[in-house]
């Protein structure tokens, strides 16, 4: 595949990337779970490893894919892999339509569907010419046929949205051919295109539905059609992809157990993920907003999705790459991530595009009025020039304000929550402004490392010193700072880092104010939950203590076992 189209299948995927909240807001079919962006987000990652042969691409898609929309694009990407020139393009629509159609038991018109029906008819129709012309008159045909999703299902019509499906895969192709040409900078925002489709109506309410959403994927031997079919038996929306010794199955059922056992007489079941739908609806009609102003943040504070989804404030995600694995750090599974790096695997953090990040700001201003960025500090990363940089281009009425916290993990992470909630119950976008700066000059946090060899293997420690710290059972104890991580202590075992955490917020915090806490766990939360936080109630009995992993940024570095205390005084 040459350059220009690794670019462009790159580039589709940081779109949807940056606007996946919206189809996330939009998602109401086939139920209102609210997961369409963050299972396409996760589904379409390994399209970024295009410098690997096609083939384990395509192995890669099978093993990613989540939920029904994320199980069909992967099976039309399958084939839309073969484009790698404009004279192949249409064959690879037409193959990436046809397996997108075969892979789901009932095909419903007015999802991503007729996107691909209208992808490969207008390719196989028109020819091309003038490359402009034929990119806008492809593009003008997507957005005919997304606009069109509307109208095809009474569902979408009834809650006044288009599908979410069908708007991510627009996203993608409308970024995909933008690119071809070079025209990404005249991208039109999301929000202009579909005004008036991009919010649910009031009188959508949506029913509990019982169940869980489940996808797995299992390694067959001789498999027939009849032994597939029984699939449908037990579940809805269900969608089976075929690929060499393997099946990836994807279905909505409530009696899990029992389909598991169905699918475990076809093979050994390689991989198996289930989510409560009922959870997913409920979480999905309780999102707030925030009042004034809208907030958004990095991930490599410690926040998770379920924080941004309960405060409704943006994330910006890094990427964590182990291995020949690649995820943005939200949707990365933590219990492996800690498991690769005790086995010695390599791994490592990577920024993402400035593309990609330059979405995420025209979607916010997009969507709201006036958005406050609490910008990771910017000793550790460039998303605050970077951010600094497209807003002089692009914010002449000074919607966006950054904030450099000058922190990472939970210092960030815990201005970041506390802003959120003010910006809850505030009616003033600089009220909420000056608290986060003010959070930004009280709070504090110490990191409590476990081993040395993480921070040797990324470069921060020399591998001697290394191992000789943890030889000698040296347990460092740091503080983020606003020009880098600086040690303060050293402890040879728990018992000492719990010494050092409580002789020092004792000192800091009154035990009569109603200070904040964020204790933050690795693969260690039972002994953080069970030890730690007690001796700190018990010494501070009025501090609110939250309870959130660390972030997977903080972790590439820090490795497993460590643990970190980050606390903001009464403001």
């Amino acid at each position: 595949m040459t350059h220009d189209f690794k670019k462009a299948f790159i580039s589709g995927v940081e779109r949807v990337a940056a606007w996946s909240d919206i189809l996330d807001e939009i998602n109401v079919f086939p139920v209102a779970d609210g997961d369409t962006g963050r299972n396409l987000v996760v589904s379409m990652t390994p399209l970024r490893l295009l410098n690997e042969d096609p083939e384990n691409i395509v192995n890669r898609l099978l093993l990613s894919a989540r939920g029904n929309s994320g199980n069909i694009a992967a099976r039309f990407f399958s084939g839309f892999l073969q484009a790698d020139s404009f004279a192949t393009l249409s064959d690879a629509a037409e193959s990436g339509r046809a397996r997108a159609w075969q892979a789901v038991n009932k095909p419903v018109v007015g999802t991503m569907l007729t996107v691909f029906d209208e992808l490969a008819e207008f390719l196989k129709k028109n020819q091309l010419e003038d490359k402009n012309e034929y990119v806008s008159q492809v593009i003008a045909c997507l957005e005919k046929a997304t606009l069109s999703t509307n109208q095809l299902l009474p569902r979408l019509k009834h809650a006044g949205v288009i599908d979410s499906g069908a708007l991510g895969m627009y996203i993608f192709l409308e970024s995909y051919f933008t690119s071809l040409i070079g025209r990404q900078d005249n991208l039109i925002p999301i929000t202009n295109k579909f005004k008036g489709f991009l919010e649910i109506a009031s009188s959508f309410e949506e029913e509990t539905e019982a169940g869980y959403c489940v996808d797995t994927v299992v390694k067959v031997d001789n498999t027939t059609r009849e032994n597939i079919s029984t699939l449908t038996k037990w579940g809805e929306s269900v969608v089976v992809i075929e690929h060499k010794d393997y099946l990836k199955v994807h279905m909505h059922t409530d009696n899990k157990e029992e389909a598991r056992k169905q699918i475990e007489s076809l093979g050994d079941v390689v991989n198996w993920t289930d989510d409560n739908m009922d959870s997913q609806i409920q979480k999905f009609k309780r999102q707030g907003k925030q009042k004034a102003i809208h907030i958004m943040t990095d991930a490599a504070g410690s926040v998770t999705r379920e924080d941004s989804n309960n405060l409704n404030f943006t994330l910006l995600d890094s990427y964590i790459i182990a291995g020949d694995k690649s995820l943005p750090e939200t949707h990365y599974p933590r219990p492996e991530l800690y498991k690769t790096m005790r086995d010695g695997v390599k791994v490592s953090t990577s920024q993402a595009s400035e593309f990609e990040r330059h979405q995420y700001y025209e979607r916010i201003l997009a969507q709201y009025k006036e958005v406050l960025y609490i910008c990771v500090g910017s000793a550790y990363t460039g998303n605050y020039d970077i951010a600094m940089e497209w807003k002089k281009k692009n914010d002449p009425d000074n919607r966006l304000t950054v904030i450099d916290t000058g922190f990472a993990s939970g210092r960030l992470g815990i201005i970041a929550i506390a802003t959120a909630r003010y910006a809850m119950i505030s009616d003033d976008s600089d009220s909420v402004i000056s608290y986060a700066k003010r959070a930004v000059d009280l709070c504090d946090e110490y990191i409590f490392l476990d081993r040395l060899k993480y921070l040797a293997a990324g470069g921060r420690l020399s591998k001697k010193s290394a191992v000789f710290g943890d030889m000698f059972r040296v347990k460092p104890i740091v503080r983020p700072t606003s020009d880098g991580v600086k040690k303060v202590a050293a402890s040879h075992n728990r018992k000492g880092q719990m010494k050092f955490a409580l002789e020092t917020i004792g000192e800091i915090l009154s035990p009569h104010s109603s200070s904040l806490i964020m204790l933050q766990y690795t693969d260690n939360r039972s002994w953080v939950e069970n030890v730690v936080k007690p001796q700190i109630t018990k010494l501070l009995p009025l501090v609110e203590i939250i309870l959130q992993p660390l972030s997977l940024t903080t972790s590439v570095h820090t490795g497993p076992g460590t643990w970190a205390l980050a606390f903001l005084p009464e403001l």
